[in-house]
C-alpha cells in the first residue's frame, strides 16, 4: 500500500480526471477588501482583514477608518462591520465601540459570515472582561496597600504606646 501511494506527489493534480484545469483567479481573496458581494471570497477576505487588523497599529486603523468613510459602494452593514473588525484590536475604548458595532450589524451579514463575526465578538467580549477584571484587581491591590500602610502606622503607634507604658512601670 505504501509503495502504491509513494510518488503521488509527482502526478499532475488534474491527471486522469478528464477535467480542464480551472483558470487561476485574477485577484487573490486575501487582497480583496471585505464585502458581502463576492461569495467565493467572503470568508477568506474577512479573515485576512481580521488578521491585518490584529497586526495593524493605530496608524493602520486610522487609515482604514478613513478608507471606510470614503467608500460609498459599501453598504452600511459592510462598512460598520469592517470598522468593528479594525477597532477590535485597538484601545480598550475602541473595543467598546467595536462590540456595539458587532451587535448592531452582525444580523445584516450573510449567514455564512455570521458565525465568524459572532466568534470575533465573543472573543472581544472575553478580552474586555479580562481587562475589566484586571483593572478591578489593580484597584483592589491599591486599596489593600493603603489599608496595609494604615495598619502599619497604627501598629507603630501602639508599639510606641506599649514601650512608654513599659518604661513607666520600670521607673520607681
Amino acid at each position: 500500500m505504501a509503495l502504491a501511494l509513494s510518488g503521488c506527489q509527482y502526478l499532475p493534480e488534474q491527471a486522469g480526471l478528464g477535467a480542464e484545469p480551472e483558470a487561476a483567479p485574477t485577484t487573490s481573496c486575501r487582497t480583496v477588501e471585505p464585502t458581502f458581494d463576492n461569495e467565493a471570497c467572503l470568508l477568506p477576505s474577512w479573515v485576512a482583514y481580521g488578521l491585518a487588523s490584529q497586526r495593524g497599529d493605530g496608524e493602520w486603523r486610522r487609515q482604514k477608518q478613513n478608507e471606510l468613510d470614503a467608500d460609498y459602494e459599501l453598504s452600511e452593514a459592510e462598512r460598520e462591520l469592517a470598522r468593528a473588525v479594525a477597532l477590535a484590536w485597538g484601545s480598550e475604548q475602541e473595543w467598546r465601540q467595536a462590540s456595539e458595532l458587532y451587535e448592531a450589524h452582525t444580523h445584516a451579514a450573510p449567514a455564512d459570515l455570521q458565525p465568524l463575526l459572532l466568534y470575533w465578538r465573543n472573543e472581544l467580549e472575553g478580552r474586555r472582561a479580562l481587562a475589566s477584571r484586571s483593572t478591578e484587581a489593580r484597584a483592589q491591590v491599591q486599596s489593600l496597600q493603603r489599608q496595609n500602610a494604615e495598619l502599619s502606622e497604627k501598629l507603630e503607634a501602639l508599639t510606641a504606646i506599649e514601650q512608654n507604658m513599659n518604661l513607666r512601670q520600670q521607673s520607681p
